[in-house]
């Protein structure tokens, strides 16, 4: 091959992966509906905020993020998969706080919810953000400090942004469906051994590697990494995959910029709590047409949602380092999971494998 030849094919890679970051897709989603998820994470950090107790909020706020599970099909049908996915996020948190009591097995415990919660999603074809945000309330449930005997009033406090985002997202419905007709509700697709066992199996144990990862090199407080990991192989093939993880890698890059800019600033409990409001409205709104752009909202906002209570007890610069190396590795490691998940000859040998402890019954 000439090196004239060799040059044209690198250009027209790079144009058309500038294409692919260039890409705004359209969207009908009404205003209406990131509007009703600020509120839904926004409200609890007010209240924590009049009471003096962000710590408490940050926890309700992170429980209030169920509200992104809300489908658009009928008023009974989506009330219904909501207070499922609440209780479903509210099992995960727990369990993240649990194993964070006995370090030693928080791998498992949060390799084991990534497995079944994927499970789960995959068997119920629940949508975007499908596992994420179950994960992503592990994770950090996992990493907050606190001993036993404040477990159940974490739970509690993130039960109550649960319920509380069940209560706006019913109000919103009503409104919105009077103005827009809902989307019928599909028949389940019988499910499949590879796209519900397969699957769940090889994403959950990327996530436990990129966990272990993170704890081999003592990373203090990962809980990014493997949120990222997962966020990187829900892509549905492997350019999916590919563009995910660079959309994530720069449009984090982007958004530490703009975090260090905010942590700069002296803000207080009341402009933390506005500030995460308005992120919040940014990323749903723009997470649909461009999930680079949305990333550099999503950076600051999930770092503020885990952070916020211990602002000011450390330097801000090494907290967007750790936070861009904890994505970094997780975006690797997911890369590396999503080309096993995507490879045929992986899926042909290690499916084989993994069919025999199945009980052939369960799927057709």
């Amino acid at each position: 091959m000439t090196v004239p030849g060799s040059w044209s094919r690198v250009a027209a890679l790079l144009r058309d992966e500038l294409r692919q970051l260039m890409t705004i897709k359209p969207s009908d989603r009404p205003w209406q509906m990131p509007f009703a998820a600020a509120l839904a994470t926004g409200l609890p950090l007010l209240v924590g905020a009049w009471f003096d107790r962000m710590d408490y909020g940050l926890i309700s706020s992170l429980g209030g993020l169920v509200f992104l599970y809300l489908p658009e099909t009928p008023l009974h049908h989506r009330m219904v998969a909501l207070m499922a996915s609440a209780f479903a996020m509210t099992a995960s948190y727990a369990l993240g706080v649990m194993s964070h009591l006995v370090p030693p097995v928080m791998m498992m415990v949060l390799t084991f919810t990534a497995i079944l919660v994927t499970m789960v999603c995959r068997f119920y074809r629940v949508g975007p953000p499908g596992s994420l945000f179950f994960i992503m309330a592990a994770s950090i449930g996992a990493y907050s400090p606190g001993g036993i005997l404040e477990v159940p009033l974490k739970v509690g406090l993130f039960a109550m942004g649960c319920l509380l985002a069940s209560l706006i997202a019913f109000f919103y419905s009503v409104y919105i469906l009077r103005r827009r007709d809902p989307r019928p509700v599909e028949p389940l697709p019988a499910p499949t051994f590879d796209f519900v066992v397969f699957d769940s199996v090889v994403i959950g144990l990327s996530v436990g590697v990129s966990l272990a990862l993170a704890q081999l090199l003592q990373l203090e407080r990962a809980y990014w990494v493997p949120v990222s990991c997962l966020a990187v192989m829900q892509g549905m093939n492997l350019r999916a995959v590919w563009d995910k993880q660079l959309h994530r890698l720069l449009g984090t890059a982007i958004g530490m910029l703009v975090s260090w800019g905010l942590l700069s600033l002296p803000l207080d409990k009341w402009s933390i709590s506005l500030v995460m409001i308005g992120l919040a409205f940014v990323v749903e709104t723009a997470v649909v047409r461009h999930y680079g752009f949305a990333a550099i909202f999503i950076t600051p906002l999930t770092i503020l949602l885990a952070e916020a209570a211990t602002l000011g007890h450390g330097s801000a610069t090494e907290l967007i380092q750790a936070r861009f190396f904890d994505t970094l590795l997780g975006c690797l490691v997911g890369f590396a999971g999503g080309i096993c998940l995507h490879s045929p000859r992986f899926r042909t040998v290690v499916g084989a494998q993994m069919r025999r402890l199945v009980p052939a019954r369960l799927f057709s």
